[in-house]
């Protein structure tokens, strides 16, 4: 009987999109079992190739186009149009990586403090020009923590600090914000529903709060961190005072650097699980019905891959159908204990030696067909040595 394989993985973070790693997988499966049945499903998680994603899924256009990056510099980004489902309007897909992403941050510019989300609501305005009747917003892969200040502030949010004046860019300006002042919002916002793919695990403030857990990724040593959650406490202060909304524990109002509460309170979008977004657009559950074995992958495997990462919830949705689900992944964190009570039931890293993160990020396709490959060849081991057994009875 031949076997059936669902590739199911995420991107790597400044490497490799979910369709490349996908790609990469079922090649080093290929190698070792030539006659199985493999079927791709790479699970975008907001980030890189969100938008390609679901383009190439459900069918649609990608449109280029020029935006303001996260360090202020003209970048090239995207979004798609999704056709509308009973004669409604297109709804535009993008990822806010594509504006705002860490790989857009040069690793020796890498302040969050300073970089901006103004790129992202470029991209929604060119997209309402391009006619979408709704918009889904990807988020993850972020190399900003402005609590999305600049995207709202690209589409005629004014916020103002103590003199009146518009506050700068920056997760830093944010602790001068004493006002919100949401006249000037392009009213095509509150006629188009804005929908949001999340990590529902990461919130604004607080212990758990954005600056803390992805600040340091970004650039942020002890002391930015510090400024960046002080500075997210007063724009959570004066949301809640001057718009009635408080985001500062509400489930994935930290995405992206809090831009998940920017587009929930400022732009009145809804936020939502990404893994629920996407598997509606993959029926993921159709492709979980023929299958024997899932492989999933990410960057990385660690704690945080419980709280809302796609190989974990991959693993919750195949333990429902009793489907052993494994991991390929970059490195292997502290913590990963998580990952296997979520429901994975084996991971390995892709590396095959020591190697600098610049070498690992670039040969990281390689790495992952040998890996795959391995991985293959010691479970067709473990299936002979079951024949055995069955036969010895």
């Amino acid at each position: 009987m031949r076997l059936r394989v669902l590739i199911a993985p995420s991107g790597f973070k400044e490497s490799l999109g979910a369709d490349e790693v996908a790609d990469c997988i079922a090649s080093g499966v290929r190698r070792a079992v030539p006659d199985a049945l493999i079927h791709k499903a790479p699970v975008p998680d907001g980030g890189e190739g969100f938008a390609q994603a679901l383009v190439r899924t459900v069918g649609g256009t990608l449109h280029d186009v020029t935006v303001t990056g996260p360090v202020g510099e003209p970048v090239a980004a995207h979004f798609g149009l999704l056709p509308g489902a009973d004669g409604t309007g297109p709804t535009a897909v993008l990822e806010m990586a594509a504006a705002a992403g860490l790989r857009h941050v040069p690793r020796d510019r890498r302040d969050p403090l300073t970089t901006t989300t103004r790129g992202v609501g470029e991209l929604i305005a060119a997209a309402l020009d391009a006619g979408a009747a709704r918009v889904l917003v990807g988020c993850g892969d972020s190399g900003t923590n402005d609590g999305g200040a600049g995207m709202a502030q690209a589409l005629g949010v004014r916020l103002l600090d103590e003199a009146g004046e518009e506050i700068g860019a920056g997760g830093g300006e944010l602790a001068r914000l004493t006002s919100i002042d949401l006249s000037g919002l392009d009213p095509r916002i509150g006629t188009t529903p804005i929908d949001v793919a999340c990590n529902w695990a990461n919130v604004l403030t607080g212990p758990r709060g954005v600056a803390r857990v992805f600040g340091p990724q970004k650039g942020a040593d002890e002391a930015t961190v510090a400024r960046l959650e002080e500075a997210l406490e007063r724009y959570a202060d004066v949301i809640e005072a001057d718009l009635g909304v408080d985001v500062r524990t509400a489930p994935g109002s930290g995405a992206s650097g809090g831009l998940g509460a920017g587009l929930c309170a400022l732009l009145g979008a809804r936020l939502q699980p990404r893994f629920d977004v996407v598997t509606r657009y993959l029926d993921f559950d159709a492709l979980l019905s023929r299958t024997d074995l899932v492989i999933t992958a990410e960057g990385a495997i660690d704690r945080q891959s419980a709280r809302g990462k796609v190989p974990a919830e991959v693993a919750r949705r195949a333990a429902l159908r009793d489907i052993p689900v494994l991991a390929l992944s970059g490195t292997v964190g502290e913590g990963v204990q998580a990952a296997l009570d979520a429901g994975l039931d084996a991971y390995t890293s892709i590396l095959t030696r020591p190697c600098a993160l610049d070498e690992a990020l670039e040969e990281a396709a390689d790495f992952l067909v040998c890996s795959a490959e391995q991985t293959m060849r010691l479970l067709l081991v473990g299936r002979r040595l079951a024949w055995q057994e069955t036969e010895t009875r």
